[in-house]
């Protein structure tokens, strides 16, 4: 007679992860703001939740400059924002 596993098994989930809420630079070109935080952005509802650190993505171009604050960034993102004539300024505490 075979062994059988009684409880079945699933994958595993990792308690420590870090969960970003996402923006893409295509959503922070529509703003009319110079200066864009995490509280900007949770002003106009891009982001639901206000204590989740923000990663910024390089979905959309960017035709202005702007000076973006974020936690993290994708390295698409940072290049166009640069490129534009922003900067891209990382907030520590994550």
């Amino acid at each position: 007679m075979p062994l059988v596993r009684r409880v079945p098994k699933f994958g595993f989930k990792n308690p420590f992860r870090k969960v970003y809420s996402i923006v893409n630079l295509e959503s922070l070109a529509k703003l009319d703001v110079n200066e864009i935080t995490p509280e900007v952005l949770a002003s106009v509802r891009l982001v639901k939740k206000k204590r989740q650190p923000v990663k910024v993505l390089g979905v959309g171009e960017l035709n202005k400059p702007l000076i973006v604050r974020a936690h993290k960034f994708s390295k698409a993102a940072e290049e166009k924002i640069t490129a534009a004539g922003g900067r891209a300024e990382v907030i520590a505490g994550v």
